[in-house]
This record gives structure tokens, C-alpha cells and sequence, in this order.
């Protein structure tokens, strides 16, 4: 089993704290492989098996753990008195009422806690009722290109030299393949990959979308998918939504996009970033844009299609700054835009990204609204160039493998 180190790392300090570690992320983007990773670093700590209580709800084996009562009777009598136990319930949002499991959890036993689920909304919502300030959230998501890299070499025993020309080949099928890390296992044809995409895609529609949000017109939510898959790096609202699905002759109110939007943004299909105002400093209410989880779900779903290739390595690159802990916006400057806004702490960096800087015109569409920013945080242009890499006036040119690899 192959390590995911950033995660990991994250998880390490908080062991032994009081909080209960949340676990989130798209189905199959790797929480239960970094839930079996805790359980070896906790043995190689020197923890004793039978204080590991691991409980992959998912299972058949556990099917019998439908609700609160029957989990927390389980837990209970797998402890051994007098010892500390470290217990780990993977994907726990399948158990009704767990929250009053996890809740009984920590007020009756010694315990270090953590669960992981696949749907944001069911967590955060129901954590903040019941376990206010006591949990600290940490979001899985699809393989980095390092990751992907990582797993290329173990897998398929294929070590990418790190020369300019291997890392170009290599980010060319990660683009193509994306980050699902059991597309990445073997050495799967592409047409396989789309397969195993598209399964995890049809559960999650089914069963952390339709069937939690007990939405009726299923095929009325593929549509909205489509839509936002199709409109990758633009911005929209639920309005444009329903004039376009009013011009094709279905009528669908605003309302009803906007709880659409939301149910596929709580099962991580779908990511929302809002606008800020730069001069304003302001969060704008209006034209967000979204990001799909993993860009492999747009191929599977809807085909390879190079006319979305800027939108989907603005993609690319905003699941990278929020692997690398950033909050992220899509900033406005007057009557120009910046694809992102990263901050973290004290620090923000301004990013613009574009397939390639062709011409003359294109320059300077990506690089003045960068200029025109009165302040001296870093500036990055990132692009799929692999000979041109100017930087103007302390505005940084990046080639994308450049940027995936060594971040900014």
C-alpha cells in the first residue's frame, strides 16, 4: 500500500488530541486507504491491535450497524476496560443518527476518534449541531500529480525521470486519466479507466445524491451536471441555468437549480468558488463558477474534449492550491478577471491560468489583470508553454508541470 503523505502528515498531529478527526471527500478518492495508513502509524507507535477498533461501514460484514444503537453496542464491546482505544469508522454516514453515536463516543469512553464520510453537507450540518468545536475537518482529494507520479512507480513499476520531456508525457495521462487512484493501480487501456469513472460517478449520483436528497427527476440532474460540466471555468448562476433549460423547452425554477447545485457540491462532484471583489474586498453573491472533483468525471461522462482545455487545467490547478491548504476565490478586478485568489494564513498569491500564450492578445489578456493589482503579493501566470517562459514586470510566467511539481 502506497503512502499519501499530505494527508497523513496533517493527521499525525492531531492523534491523541481530543478532537474527533472528520474525514471527507469524493467516493473512492482514497479516505479509506488513508484510514488503513493511521492504523499502521498507530501500530508502528507502539498501540496494541485490540485498542484499534476499525469499522469499514461499507462492509457486508458490518451491514448489521444500521443505526446509533447498534453501532455504539459494537464499539462497546469490542473495548477492552482500563485501556485507551483508538476507534475508526469509515464512511459513517450510511448509519442513521450516528452523530448521537459519536456524540455517546466521547463522553463515555477513552477514546481517539475518527470517522470519514463522502457527503460534506451530512457532516458539517450535523457536527456542528451536536459536537460544536469539537472536530477538526480534513478534505481527501483525487491524486496530485506527485501523488500520480508516486503511484505510476509502485504500480506499474515505471519511474518518470524528471527531466522536462518525461514530466510533459507524464502530465499529459495524468490529464487524460485524472486522479482517481484506482484508475492508477494497474495499467488499465483508457477505455477501461472511463468505465471505472463512470461507475463511481453513477453512485454517487445514486446514492450520495439522488437517493440522500431524495431527488425525483433524476434525469433533470444529469442535465444540470452536463451544464456545469460543459461550463468549466465560467461563471454562472442558478438564473443562467434555468434560461437555458427555459430555452430548450423544460422548465426548471431557480430554486430548484440552486438545491441541484448544492446536493452535488455536499457529494464533492462539484466544487463552488466564489467571486471577491479586489478593490471592494468584498465576497460577491452572484456568478460563481465550479470545479468538478476530478476532471476524469467530465471525460467519462461527456468525452475528451479539447475545446474545455482551458477550463480543465484551471481545474486542475484550483484542486491543487486547495490540496496545498489554500482557500481559493475567483477575483474581479473592475471589468477584468482573475481566475484565482489563493490565501492561506498571511500569505495570497494571484493566479492566472491559460492553455498557451499564442499571441500578442493573449499575453495580454492574462497578464494585465495581474498588473493592474496594487499590491506586492506573488503573481503567477500558468500555462501548458513549454519554451516560453518570460516573466513581465514581476508577474511569474509557470509552466503547469512546474507549478504541480513545485507549487507556489
Amino acid at each position: 500500500m502506497i503512502s499519501r503523505p499530505i494527508y497523513l502528515s496533517e493527521l499525525k498531529q492531531f492523534i491523541d488530541t481530543p478532537l474527533i478527526k472528520v474525514i471527507t471527500g469524493l467516493r473512492r478518492s482514497g479516505k479509506s486507504t488513508v484510514m488503513k495508513l493511521l492504523q499502521a502509524e498507530l501500530l508502528e507507535r507502539g498501540i496494541a491491535t485490540e485498542q484499534i477498533i476499525y469499522i469499514n461501514l461499507e462492509s457486508f460484514v458490518f451491514s448489521d450497524l444500521k443505526d446509533a444503537k447498534s453501532l455504539y453496542e459494537f464499539v462497546q464491546g469490542k473495548m477492552v476496560a482500563g485501556q485507551k482505544h483508538y476507534v475508526l469508522l469509515d464512511e459513517i454516514q450510511d448509519v442513521q443518527d450516528w452523530e448521537k453515536a459519536v456524540n455517546a463516543f466521547i463522553v463515555d469512553f477513552d477514546i481517539d476518534l475518527y470517522v470519514t464520510g463522502s457527503n460534506s453537507q451530512l457532516l458539517s450540518s450535523e457536527l456542528a449541531t451536536f459536537l460544536a468545536g469539537r472536530y477538526v475537518e480534513l478534505t481527501i482529494y483525487t491524486l496530485s500529480f506527485q501523488e500520480f507520479l508516486s503511484f505510476k512507480s509502485y504500480y506499474s513499476q515505471q519511474v518518470v525521470e524528471q527531466d522536462k520531456t518525461s514530466l510533459l508525457a507524464a502530465f499529459n495521462e495524468y490529464l487524460r486519466k485524472g486522479g482517481f487512484p484506482v484508475v492508477h493501480i494497474a495499467n488499465y487501456e483508457q477505455d477501461t479507466i472511463d468505465k471505472i469513472v463512470q461507475d463511481i460517478y453513477d453512485s454517487v449520483i445514486l446514492r450520495d445524491t439522488v437517493q440522500r436528497h431524495k431527488i425525483r427527476d433524476v434525469e433533470l440532474l444529469e442535465r444540470v451536471v452536463k451544464y456545469a460540466f460543459d461550463n468549466i471555468g465560467n461563471t454562472f448562476s442558478g438564473k443562467n441555468v434555468a434560461d437555458y433549460f427555459k430555452s430548450q423547452q423544460r422548465n426548471l425554477n431557480v430554486n430548484t437549480v440552486y438545491n441541484y447545485l448544492q446536493a452535488l457540491e455536499s457529494a464533492f462532484i462539484l466544487h463552488r468558488v466564489e467571486r471577491f471583489d479586489i478593490k471592494g474586498k468584498e465576497i460577491l453573491k452572484t456568478q460563481e463558477k465550479f470545479y468538478l472533483g476530478d476532471v476524469s468525471l467530465l471525460y467519462a461522462t461527456m468525452g475528451f474534449r479539447l475545446t474545455l482545455i482551458s477550463g480543465i487545467l484551471e481545474n486542475l490547478v484550483y484542486l491543487e492550491l486547495k490540496r496545498q491548504g489554500y482557500t481559493v476565490y475567483i477575483g474581479k478586478l473592475g471589468d477584468k478577471e482573475v481566475d484565482f485568489i489563493a490565501q492561506k494564513q498571511n500569505e495570497k498569491r494571484y493566479i492566472q491560468v491559460a492553455y498557451k500564450l499564442e499571441s500578442e492578445k493573449t499575453i495580454e489578456r492574462e497578464f494585465t489583470p495581474l498588473l493592474q493589482i496594487a499590491d506586492h503579493y506573488p503573481k503567477y501566470v500558468v500555462t501548458m508553454d513549454e519554451f516560453w517562459q518570460g516573466n513581465i514586470e514581476g508577474v511569474v510566467h509557470l509552466n503547469i508541470v512546474d507549478f504541480l511539481m513545485r507549487g507556489i
